[in-house]
């Protein structure tokens, strides 16, 4: 089954980009059709018209695989049980020593070492991939942040799901079991779809940088769909150095958005007189 949508832009990429950064999907993954083309207008200025597609986006069929959220969300469960149960043991095994001290000790030798932290990251995703039936490839590499893992493998958009919300629940929950009873260095683990993040930066930043337009164009606040705090930054950073319009957020999360201000408004009182 597809979903059908129209968007609009100042060109037929623009709007192709815009539809893209909205689905959370790669521009050339989309069958589009032109209803309408850009218009300058006379001057460029009087009757101009943004182009207009329709997009159809087939929804990932996989045979055999349950609901992803629905096991993101059972994994979830599992492992916050586990955490609860680990530092419940914790507790009791520094009950149990002679003196404070002796126990503070013990409990500095059970946190894992950041080379068993990722190879408990390792093995958990290769249980989640094992359970979901699903054959991955895991790339490992050093990050600015900490360990970024690429997965690899054929037809992974149900490991990314819309707007990355599935990836990043994944990757919460890899941090989880990695950590579990951590009491000194934790591990950061990165997830990444065969390069999805730098596209969706990217997609995101050429998105601030038309909404940026369009609010300049029309005088008014443009709102943004609510994102998570990695992609607000995102937003906010394409536009830092901009001199046309200002951003900040709003709303609380899960629902927090951007909002990009034109540095000068269009007051419709002012033009009506």
């Amino acid at each position: 089954m597809a979903e059908t949508m129209e968007w609009t832009g100042r060109t037929v990429e623009a709007a192709l980009e815009a539809a893209a950064a909205e689905l959370g999907c790669a521009a050339s993954s989309l069958e589009y059709t032109v209803l309408e083309q850009p218009s300058r207008g006379f001057l460029g200025i009087i009757g101009r018209r943004p182009a207009r597609i329709r997009v159809r986006q087939e929804e990932e069929q996989a045979p055999a695989v349950q609901d992803p959220v629905l096991d993101m969300t059972e994994l979830e469960t599992r492992l916050e049980e586990e955490v609860e149960e680990t530092e419940k043991d914790s507790s009791s095994s520094a009950k149990d020593e002679h003196s404070g001290k002796t126990a503070t000790v013990s409990s500095k030798e059970a946190s894992p070492s950041l080379e068993e932290q990722e190879a408990r990251a390792k093995a958990f995703l290769e249980q989640v991939f094992a359970a979901m039936k699903i054959p991955v490839s895991l790339q490992r590499s050093e990050h600015e942040e900490g360990v970024l893992f690429q997965l690899e493998g054929e037809n992974l958009g149900i490991l990314i799901g819309k707007h990355g919300q599935t990836l990043d629940a994944l990757q919460y929950l890899t941090n989880l079991s990695a950590n579990r009873g951590a009491s000194g260095e934790r591990l950061h683990v990165l997830l990444d779809v065969e390069g999805y993040r730098a596209r969706r930066e990217e997609t995101l930043s050429r998105l601030a940088g038309h909404l940026a337009e369009k609010a300049c164009r029309i005088g008014q606040e443009v709102h943004l769909e609510p994102m998570n705090r990695h992609e607000r930054k995102i937003i906010h950073m394409a536009l830092q150095d901009s001199r046309k319009v200002t951003t900040y957020s709003a709303g609380d999360e899960p629902h927090r958005y951007v909002v990009i201000v034109p540095r000068r408004r269009r007051y419709r009182d002012h033009e009506d007189s």
